[in-house]
């Protein structure tokens, strides 16, 4: 484990160049095996050949009874002939080894040569290899053997192989050192970066990156740096303008309710009116209105997770109406709200119809039309007014934070502007839509979220 944990703490230019010196290393080392091997089986192969068509060439000799002339030959003084008869005894021999014993016993067949590497008997050389082949003549069947020693192949390989273990490690720190510079080299665009990015303040968050190469993988990450830069100062610029604005709507009850404690602690002896009930009623409610609103986008920019329940969207939308209704103000109509059940959050969802039934209220002149029903591949939820209705370039906007399109009106009968932004992020969160359509007159708000399970019987 330390061990492993001390190679991620080594720099990238380190662990690549170990790497591909690694890679390196096992490749010059297998291409060195294979070299080796390749290079003695290609001498022994030729020499197999040779010794082959030398014991076959002596063999058509003794068959015509022309040894005679094998030992005066003495041209190839490196390769060994013996022609040893049925008892073992030596018919005859290569002059470099005229008079030596048999050197060799193992037998052959006719016609088929046998080769092998042996150690002669009674010589100091090592190993042989020895071609073999029997051949008829008229004094009996004879065992040709044709050979020639292995150490020269021998020497030659291990020389190689001695080259390869002397040259092979050198040229292995030659091709790491090149290794580790083309890595720093490849890496400096990377370190560039890094420096650039902590040069950075949180308070120039505007400032990016330059794509010198926007092709390749440098120019790819340079542009994601950027990219998140962007969303990082949007994120920014969004929380200094929430703040802010929380700050602003926060200021006007803290403000009124703040007046009114001082009157009434410089005059104890005023007494509390009913206007003055209702009006710090209104403040004190307008207060906590803001902050659960404020809390609850809160919430949602968490991504706190919400809750998966089977949920009766009718009883919800039921609820607010029975509340809208005692509360005075335009007629609410549900007569089109129907059955229909989604996968959610009980409360969550409640906070959704309430806001948009709220919202189509403070704006109906008349009625709010509801209408709910599953269409069998979805729930939409529908809430209109017949007020003024919304400007087509507004639809987007309407569901800003702290928006009000009506900038003339109080900010007491108004609200906060938060309304429908919490329902749009909810019913995000849910994995539905929200959408505003033309009522004719006023405004109408549609909310599709997808159907729950189908009831168990």
């Amino acid at each position: 484990m330390i061990r492993r944990l001390g190679w991620r703490n080594r720099s990238l230019r380190a662990r690549l160049t170990a790497a591909s010196t690694a890679v390196i290393a096992l490749a010059i080392a297998g291409a060195s095996i294979l070299l080796v091997w390749r290079v003695h089986s290609t001498l022994i192969s030729g020499l197999d050949a040779t010794l082959s068509q030398r014991a076959t060439d002596v063999a058509a000799e003794a068959t015509n009874g022309q040894l005679a002339a094998l030992g005066t030959t003495g041209a190839d003084s490196a390769t060994l002939v013996q022609v040893v008869g049925p008892g073992g005894n030596v018919v005859a021999s290569s002059a470099n080894i005229n008079g030596e014993p048999a050197m060799f016993t193992f037998a052959a067949a006719p016609g088929r040569v046998i080769v092998r590497r042996v150690n002669a008997a009674g010589t100091d050389q090592g190993g042989y290899l020895v071609a073999a082949v029997s051949a008829d003549s008229s004094t009996g069947r004879l065992t040709i053997y044709a050979a020639r020693p292995t150490t020269d192949i021998d020497q030659s390989t291990t020389q190689l192989t001695t080259a390869l273990l002397v040259g092979g490690p050198i040229l292995i720190a030659m091709l790491g050192a090149v290794a580790w510079v083309l890595v720093g080299r490849a890496l400096r665009p990377v370190e560039a970066m890094r420096r650039q990015v902590t040069a950075i303040p949180g308070t120039e968050l505007h400032r990016r990156l330059p794509v010198t190469t926007p092709g390749d993988e440098l120019g790819m990450l340079a542009a994601t740096f950027n990219a998140l830069l962007a969303r990082i100062e949007d994120s920014a610029d969004q929380q200094r303008r929430f703040l802010a604005d929380a700050a602003h709507e926060l200021r006007s009850p803290v403000a009124s309710l703040h007046t009114q404690l001082d009157v009434r602690a410089s005059h104890p002896q005023l007494q509390l009116s009913p206007d003055d009930v209702r009006q710090l009623a209104a403040d004190t409610g307008r207060l906590a209105a803001l902050v659960d609103s404020l809390l609850g986008l809160a919430r949602l920019d968490a991504h706190i997770p919400l809750r998966h329940e089977p949920v009766d969207v009718d009883d919800l939308v039921l609820d607010q109406v029975r509340r809208a209704a005692t509360s005075g103000g335009p007629r609410v109509d549900a007569a089109g709200v129907s059955a229909a059940q989604v996968l959610g959050d009980r409360a969550a969802l409640a906070r959704v119809v309430a806001n948009l039934i709220d919202n189509a209220v403070r704006h109906a002149t008349g009625v709010v039309t509801i209408d709910l029903h599953d269409d069998g591949t979805a729930v939409v939820l529908s809430v209109a007014d017949d007020g003024h209705g919304i400007a087509p370039a507004d639809h987007a906007r309407v569901f800003e934070r702290f928006t009000r399109l009506d900038d003339a009106r109080s900010r007491d009968v108004g609200g906060a502007g938060l309304g429908l932004a919490i329902v749009r992020d909810i019913v995000a969160a849910h994995e539905g839509s929200v959408r505003i359509e033309d009522n004719r007159p006023g405004a109408r708000f549609v909310v599709t979220l997808p159907r729950g399970p189908e009831p168990t019987a």
